[in-house]
């Protein structure tokens, strides 16, 4: 155990936005805890490509809506690197609903993502409340979406809860500071596998719509959101309660790509 390094807790962090952030994380200095809840494959490559940094690494399976599973995860970090320094609540999940098929949105979808994508931040974060208040230096970021503020993207159900993290976001840096600054990060269009599986045969054509669009002319990479997450860790530490909009352009854009 070497609790001399910093140590980030990345939940969902063998695949996508959570992958990259890990390896960001490493180049830092950082130990990591890679945190799944069924990519176990993944969560072990990015742990050896992590601790190929020079880094310690592992991986731990939690599901994030469950309670009793993020504080046994805060309890094993504290036991097997020592610290908990950041916590990057990057799990989430969503259905890949049209907007105009309100039948098609049922109860079971409404709670499952408000489990994973609101309470399981709230989960993580409370738990590891209590080691990060006594180090007096903690950092949490929320990955959200501009999904909160557009009102568009996969689903309803989806969109809400991107808009309720934003808000945990403000009422956690409001109530945990001054000894934890609390931040989001709210993604375009990422390319990748996750976008791809919920899009299917539309994917191509999405994302092509949107890079001839975008002022930016290109739709965000893995490492882009992870980027912006680092930025807000290693910047100004009088900066909480704020969602860093990273979307190549996306919100100033005036043209939204109906995903239905």
């Amino acid at each position: 155990m070497n609790s001399h390094r910093k140590v980030v807790i990345v939940t969902g962090g063998g695949t996508g936005v959570g992958r990259a952030t890990s390896l960001a994380m490493a180049r830092l200095g950082y130990n990591v805890i890679v945190n799944y809840s069924r990519s176990r494959q993944e969560a072990d490559t990015t742990v050896a490509d992590v601790a190929a940094l020079g880094v310690n690494a592992l991986a731990y399976q939690a599901d994030v809506a469950d309670d009793t599973a993020c504080r046994a995860m805060a309890a094993f970090t504290l036991e097997s690197l020592g610290r908990i320094d950041v916590l990057v609540n990057c799990a989430g999940t969503t259905d890949f609903i049209p907007f105009h098929d309100l039948d098609a949105v049922t109860d079971e979808s409404w709670e499952r993502l408000y489990k994973v994508n609101v309470v399981g931040a709230f989960h993580c974060a409370r738990a590891v409340r209590e080691p990060m208040l006594a180090s007096g230096d903690g950092i949490i970021i929320n990955v959200s979406s501009v999904a909160a503020q557009l009102g568009q993207g996969s689903s309803i159900p989806y969109c809400c809860t991107k808009a309720a993290l934003d808000n945990l976001t403000v009422s956690l840096a409001r109530t945990l500071a001054p000894q934890i600054r609390v931040n989001g990060v709210a993604p375009g269009f990422i390319d990748g596998r996750w976008t791809r599986g919920g899009l299917g045969p539309k994917y191509d054509t999405i994302k092509q719509a949107y890079e001839k669009t975008l002022p930016l002319g290109c739709v965000c990479q893995p490492e882009d959101i992870a980027d912006g997450i680092v930025s807000l860790i290693t910047g100004s530490r009088l900066v909480t309660g704020q969602t860093l909009t990273v979307d190549a352009g996306m919100m100033i854009a005036g043209f939204h790509v109906k995903f239905d």
